[in-house]
């Protein structure tokens, strides 16, 4: 299973946001380059994001973006339900009555599972937590390469 780009990119868009979230709004054009996303589709996902009230837009010559609540109070389940709807890899799991064997499936438990726990995951997950693990990464030592 594989999660859509708006899903990705629009968590990343997100993650930037609680990178600066004490620094104050941050424009499309800096999530843009910091995050490695194309600004025109990055628009598309902002605006899906406010009108979800996860981001907030602030106007003038520092205006921007701002997290509409602080980072450890936004889980990532949010933002993904906004950007990827359901966390089924299936569409029996979410509409049993669209499949014809929905009582003797075996695989439907599994496809239950996974989103089960793919939910639990994204449920404990906040964007603190993102970005801690980010501030994390940057400050643990690269692996050096030694050419010969």
């Amino acid at each position: 299973m594989k999660l859509s780009t708006k899903a990705r990119y629009g968590s990343r868009a997100m993650l930037e946001l609680a990178l600066n979230y004490e620094r104050g709004p941050v424009s499309v054009k800096h999530i843009a380059l910091h995050q490695r996303i194309s600004s025109k589709y990055l628009e598309h996902l902002i605006a899906s994001l406010k009108a979800a009230g996860l981001i907030k837009s602030v106007r003038g010559a520092r205006g921007g973006y701002i997290l509409a609540r602080p980072p450890e109070k936004i889980k990532l389940s949010e933002v993904f339900e906004v950007l990827e709807g359901s966390a089924t890899p299936v569409e029996c799991v979410d509409s049993p009555e669209s499949c014809f064997m929905k009582d003797i499936c075996a695989t439907r438990d599994i496809w239950v599972q996974i989103g089960e726990t793919m939910m639990e995951i994204l449920e404990h997950t906040t964007l603190q937590d993102l970005a801690e693990r980010r501030r994390q990464k940057r400050a643990s030592p690269k692996s050096v390469m030694y050419y010969i």
